[in-house]
Parts: structure tokens; C-alpha cells; sequence
């Protein structure tokens, strides 16, 4: 028999969930991956982008493919490919967030697939990052990235997480699947995408979110 809750804890995905990084952050990303597999494989422009694709599509993370079969060092790839001269100016988010966060009871994690560095300066750029008790990127999970149960299982045990007691707050279904199997609750950020029936509540954005709280927190 499972222990009782002491409080819930948000597990909040980062990119395209506490802000929008589709906008400026994830073009930027892509362009230095595409260059980098260039660079590092003798590859043209085309082949590399078409790599990265693949590799993303397949394992979740570029970073993934890379390391199994081309033996890329991942703190080299990750420091190389997540340098930005001006991020603040890139950032596209909701001035409210930091109200929001602070009104949601529970404790809160960022559980994110990019490097912790970037993830912090990003958390930092929005003026939210001391919202969260822990920011837990891709190298605390030996670099096997979401949607992988290894991801999942790293944080939970590193963080000493009941999975009945988190709720996952993301962007990506995929991701959210691994969640509901070990027994969190899910929620799905986005306009217009399906709710699959392992999802508890799907929201249009993160600022709906603390409305949709009631229907996640024990009575």
C-alpha cells in the first residue's frame, strides 16, 4: 500500500510549456545541431539536418541517435549546440507565469530534455526560477531522454518521488504516456491536439492551468 501524499509535485516540462520555444529558442537549436553533425560527421547541410530529424523522431533527442552510434561526447554536443549570445531577447513567454507558480500548492520540478544549464538560464531569463525546488535535465538522466522509463525512473529515484504523488505538466503526449504507467497524473498543454485517454486534462495554455488544479489535487 502506497504512502499517503504529503503534497503534490508538478513535474513541468520546459520547452513549449513554460514558454514558447518554438518561436526563437528551438530554430536557433536546430540550425547549431544541423551544424554541428556537419561539422563532427563530414556531412553537407541537407544530410545533417536530415540526420538530426531522424534521430530526434526515433529516440526523442538528436543527442540519443549521436551517442549510439557515432560515440558523440553529449557534454560537448550540449554545450556546443545550447550557446546563446542574447537569450533573453529570444524568450517568448506569459508575464503571469511567475503569479501562477506561486499560487499552485505543491512543490515544482522542471524535467526537461535539454542540458540543466540551459534549462536554469532559461527558468532565470523569466524571472521563475525560484518557483522550483529542482531543475533536472538530460545529464541527471544519464542522457536517456523523455519519453524513455529510464528518465522517469532516474528522477523518481534520485528525488526520492512517490509517482502517485506527481503530476506531469507537458507539451508532448508521447512523454505524458510513460508518466501515466507509472502512475502520475498527466496534463497535456496545447490548442487543437487530441486528448489521448491516458491524459487526466488537456489545457490550451500553461495559465489555464491553476483552474484545471481542482481536477487533479486530492479532495
Amino acid at each position: 500500500m502506497s504512502k499517503p501524499c504529503a503534497g503534490p509535485v508538478w513535474l513541468f516540462d520546459l520547452d513549449n510549456t513554460l514558454h514558447n520555444a518554438s518561436a526563437h529558442i528551438f530554430p536557433h537549436i536546430n540550425v547549431s545541431m544541423t551544424a554541428y553533425l556537419a561539422r563532427h560527421l563530414a556531412l553537407d547541410a541537407e544530410e545533417a539536418n536530415a540526420l538530426r530529424v531522424r534521430y530526434w523522431r526515433r529516440y526523442g533527442a538528436t543527442l540519443t541517435g549521436l551517442m549510439r552510434h557515432h560515440g558523440v561526447n553529449p557534454h560537448h554536443f550540449l554545450a556546443e549546440t545550447h550557446r546563446f549570445e542574447r537569450l533573453h531577447a529570444m524568450m517568448v513567454f506569459d508575464r503571469a507565469l511567475g503569479a501562477l507558480l506561486r499560487r499552485l500548492p505543491g512543490r515544482k520540478i522542471v524535467f526537461s530534455n535539454g542540458p540543466q544549464r540551459y534549462a536554469g538560464a532559461v527558468l532565470e531569463a523569466m524571472g521563475i526560477r525560484r518557483h522550483f525546488a529542482a531543475v533536472y535535465g538530460i545529464e541527471q538522466m544519464r542522457f536517456h531522454p523523455k519519453p524513455q522509463m529510464r528518465a522517469f525512473r532516474h528522477l523518481l529515484h534520485d528525488l526520492r518521488l512517490p509517482p502517485q504523488c506527481c503530476i506531469m505538466v507537458e507539451d508532448s503526449a508521447e512523454n505524458l504516456r510513460t508518466a501515466r504507467r507509472l502512475g502520475m497524473k498527466t496534463v497535456l498543454i496545447g490548442r487543437g491536439v487530441k486528448k489521448p485517454a491516458y491524459v487526466d486534462v488537456r489545457i490550451a495554455s500553461i495559465l489555464d492551468l491553476r483552474r484545471a488544479a481542482g481536477r487533479l489535487l486530492p479532495r
